[in-house]
């Protein structure tokens, strides 16, 4: 406990950065900058909480083997956890998951565990556990209940406390994606909790069962297919996305959050994964309606990670090309709607 306390003490908050947009608009969108922690992405907040949830829980001791189901940025994190308390760490995944990944999970003194398809992730890491006596972190279940939403320095206690001095400092929406949904859970708890008028807009890739299922009610919807934008977007509803605290879900196509990425880095040289780029596009069709309804205000998001971990997929023009996806019309839409304000797409 002392050991992932100290790490967090030693970490300073992630940074509220502006998107340069023209003055007159009278609209201010902040992206907060999740990459900049020690395992450089969102998941680092998720990880630790879950760590935290299992220590004091007695799930985790000197001896656990700890095993989660994850082939993305949260088995990064876990593993830089594990190796903080000096725990062994194994991360099922599939096997077609990036080199990149599988390196930095490795870095950390992580070992990973492949398996054919996604959907066999959740049973293998629990085996897995069963078998060694370790423990199953399960991020798809406990991700929404290891937070703390009143506070404690929860993600969306961060961002008010950053907006405070700003132009707009209660926004009119917080924009982001789901993976496990633990982020959006945690931030529209907070929400409610402060009596903020804020709302809350969750983006969802295609093949992500989360849209659907908010859409039709149905808690159990599964599509069976993998999201192509890692880190958000599941073939199944999981245990803890909570539909309720999301006052709007977005589809975003695949080629519209790759094109918002790359935008993003064209426009003010950050460079982001895929999930920001889907944050994006969402945030700039809420932009879109405030200009068109006349409404002052702020909008905020979060650059999820880095995108030196996407070199060789979203930033690669073949690998693009190969899944049969074309930028050009989304960047457009991009470049007509930060000239003009008005989106068409």
């Amino acid at each position: 406990m002392r050991r992932v306390e100290a790490d967090a003490n030693r970490s300073a908050d992630t940074h509220l950065h502006v998107f340069p947009l023209p003055e007159d608009w009278g609209v201010d969108v902040y992206l907060k900058d999740e990459s900049v922690h020690p395992t450089g992405s969102l998941k680092h907040r998720l990880a630790r909480s879950l760590f935290l949830y299992a220590l004091v829980n007695g799930h985790i001791t000197p001896t656990t083997t700890v095993v989660e189901a994850s082939s993305g940025s949260t088995a990064v994190s876990e593993a830089y956890f594990a190796r903080l308390i000096g725990v062994p760490f194994v991360a099922v995944m599939p096997r077609a998951t990036s080199p990149e990944k599988i390196s930095l999970i490795e870095r950390y003194g992580g070992r990973c565990h492949f398996v054919d398809t996604a959907p066999e992730m959740y049973s293998e890491a629990e085996r897995l556990a069963r078998e060694s006596g370790g423990h199953y972190l399960d991020q798809f279940t406990h991700a929404e209940r290891a937070t703390d939403w009143r506070g404690n320095n929860n993600i969306a206690e961060s961002i008010v406390a950053q907006l405070a001095l700003e132009p707009h400092p209660v926004p009119d929406w917080v924009v982001v994606g789901a993976g496990t949904g633990g982020t959006s859970a945690t931030i529209g708890r907070y929400l409610r909790y402060r009596r903020m008028p804020t709302r809350l807009a969750v983006v969802d890739p295609e093949g992500s069962a989360f849209f659907p299922g908010w859409a039709s009610g149905a808690h159990d919807y599964q599509t069976g297919r993998p999201s192509r934008i890692e880190g958000i977007g599941r073939p199944r509803m999981e245990p803890s996305f909570v539909p309720s605290v999301i006052d709007l879900m977005i589809p975003v196509p695949d080629a519209a959050s790759i094109a918002a990425a790359r935008h993003l880095r064209a426009v003010t040289g950050r460079w982001a994964g895929g999930s920001t780029g889907t944050n994006l596009w969402g945030v700039w069709q809420l932009v879109a309606r405030m200009l068109r309804e006349g409404r002052r205000g702020s909008v905020v998001t979060l650059i999820c990670d880095g995108g030196e971990r996407y070199r060789h997929s979203y930033y690669d023009d073949a690998w693009v090309a190969a899944q049969g996806l074309d930028l050009a019309p989304c960047t457009a839409t991009l470049d007509r709607f930060l000239a003009t304000g008005e989106w068409v797409g």
